[in-house]
């Protein structure tokens, strides 16, 4: 039986409704790599520990996290640690690691190319022998390369960056997977900004994870319910309620029944709103919305760009539905921000790439998820 969980590492088993999107990415790896690209908190990390624990035949995944990381040195050491955990019985990768320790590669600012060059290589070898392909599933990678780009500056991060495309340029049958919530385009412009010319990643495929399917999504609160324990008058009824209330965010679906479980509160739809609406405005902000606008200084770093995105989303979040162009426009310097047509669509386009806004097929403006429109509105009380 599955339990709520919201946050936590799931059992593969218990990860729904995101079959079909994981035959999708196998069946690109079949030609090329991946850049899995995901809003926070979708289950983007779920969904690369499924293909990891579950790989088709003839394939070998192996996944990372690589968030903590923040030098190119400990990115190299860290793949090797976790190549060395799944192919332990290779003496080649073992001697390359003695004579990394010994000093052989030693410790300076190149040390880590050598060794990540070899641990691939032999991996490689491996995989020869073996007859298995072999997918490397690195999760947040683009928040390490950021890491890596405060810690070290924009030539050490874009030269890793490099690496990996020279190391996919040279073993044709290497697969890997990207995903990261941190937008790579808004570290790679912090690149070009400082005049490096970076094109890392247009080899690989971008596939964009979206929240759940409707079915898929009351599926999931109507598992997470029986599993705990949690009885309506009409159970189906209550998971719509939940799915929807959820925006079929998966992360927000477990956080409901958790709610619901922790409270000791009947699963019926009206308590369920009231759930919610008590979530959204709770002070702790237990579903960790505030980060979509803590995070807004962060990707836009010039002032004028960040006032820009908030007068933006403060107008849209008033608005029923979509808008304009020109309407949103009209709207912004109304508030008094000086801003023209084209500054204005540079910032729109950014902000489609990192999930506040969508276009409909007129071109018109809408926000990306209706439960962070809500949360928005009540949260800058508009």
């Amino acid at each position: 039986m599955v339990k709520a969980n919201p946050g936590g590492s799931l059992d593969p088993r218990f990860i729904v409704g995101r079959d079909e999107l994981i035959r999708q990415i196998w069946d690109v790896l079949e030609r090329q790599c991946v850049l899995l690209n995901a809003e926070r908190r979708i289950g983007k990390t779920s969904i690369v520990r499924k293909m990891a624990a579950c790989p088709p035949s003839g394939w070998l995944a192996v996944f990372q996290d690589l968030e903590k990381i923040h030098t190119p040195e400990e990115f190299s050491e860290a793949v090797y640690r976790q190549v060395q955990q799944y192919l332990s019985w290779l003496p080649k990768l073992k001697k390359a690691a003695e004579e990394h320790k010994t000093g052989e590669y030693g410790l300076n600012s190149r040390s880590w190319k050598p060794l990540l060059e070899d641990t691939i290589r032999q991996l490689m070898d491996a995989q020869k022998k073996s007859g298995k392909r072999l997918v490397m599933l690195w999760d947040e990678v683009p928040y390490m390369i950021n890491n890596i780009r405060k810690r070290s500056g924009e030539q050490q991060a874009v030269e890793v960056l490099d690496q990996l495309r020279s190391l996919r340029q040279e073993n044709p049958e290497l697969r890997m997977v990207f995903t990261g919530s941190v937008g790579l385009h808004h570290v790679l412009d912090s690149i070009q900004a400082a005049q490096i010319s970076a094109a890392p990643v247009n080899d690989m495929y971008a596939i964009e994870v979206t929240p759940l399917e409707s079915d898929a999504a009351k599926q999931l609160a109507r598992e997470l319910l029986l599993g705990e324990s949690l009885t309506s008058k009409d159970t189906d009824k209550s998971a719509a309620t939940i799915a929807l209330e959820a925006d079929y965010f998966p992360f927000f679906i477990h956080h409901i029944v958790a709610g619901l479980k922790l409270g000791g509160i009947a699963p019926e739809p009206d308590n369920i709103r009231s759930l919610v609406r008590r979530q959204l405005t709770d002070a702790n902000d237990p579903w960790e919305l505030g980060h979509f606008r803590k995070r807004i200084p962060v990707y836009y770093a010039q002032e004028q760009d960040a006032r820009l995105v908030t007068t933006i989303m403060d107008h849209l979040a008033g608005c029923p539905d979509f808008i304009s162009l020109n309407d949103l426009l009209s709207a912004v310097q109304m508030q008094g921000v000086t801003v023209n047509r084209d500054e204005l669509i540079r910032v729109l386009r950014l902000m489609e790439r990192d999930h506040y806004l969508r276009r409909n097929d007129d071109g018109h403006y809408q926000f990306r998820f209706e439960l962070i429109k809500r949360w928005w509105k009540l949260d800058r009380g508009l």
